[in-house]
């Protein structure tokens, strides 16, 4: 059973950065991409970054140069950070990690490719 659980959401104003964690555990490393998504009330989930399972990362247009993502693994335990610099008022959203078994990597920004997600956690950029 894969479970992903993400932390670290809050508020700050427009330029400023905010780090996100979100805790994997139950994976397979050699089958899994891992994604960052984000919602807005109304809108449909986005996908935000990914790492797949040959460690490749994939980025959205629209965070490139101002997101990063990166990983730890312990045994079978993976911890997914997204550090996000830069940040303007259009990020406002939940943010949720999540994880599945992908192997085209033309869709591995695709939301309905992933089978397990965590709670979420809100991010919030004011003007």
């Amino acid at each position: 059973q894969v479970e992903l659980v993400e932390s670290g959401g809050g508020s700050v104003q427009s330029g400023g950065s905010l780090r996100l964690h979100c805790i994997v555990s139950g994976y397979t490393a050699d089958t899994y991409s891992i994604g960052w998504f984000r919602q807005v009330p109304g809108k449909q989930r986005e996908g935000v970054c990914a790492i797949d399972h040959d460690g490749g990362i994939t980025y959205a247009d629209s965070v490139k140069g101002r997101f990063t993502v990166s990983q730890d693994n312990t045994e079978n335990t993976l911890t997914l950070h997204l550090q996000m610099n830069s940040l303007k008022p259009e990020d406002t959203a939940m943010y949720y990690c999540a994880g599945g078994v992908i192997f085209d990597t033309d869709v591995v920004l695709d939301p309905d490719h992933y089978s397990f997600w965590g709670q979420g956690t809100q991010v919030t950029v004011s003007s």
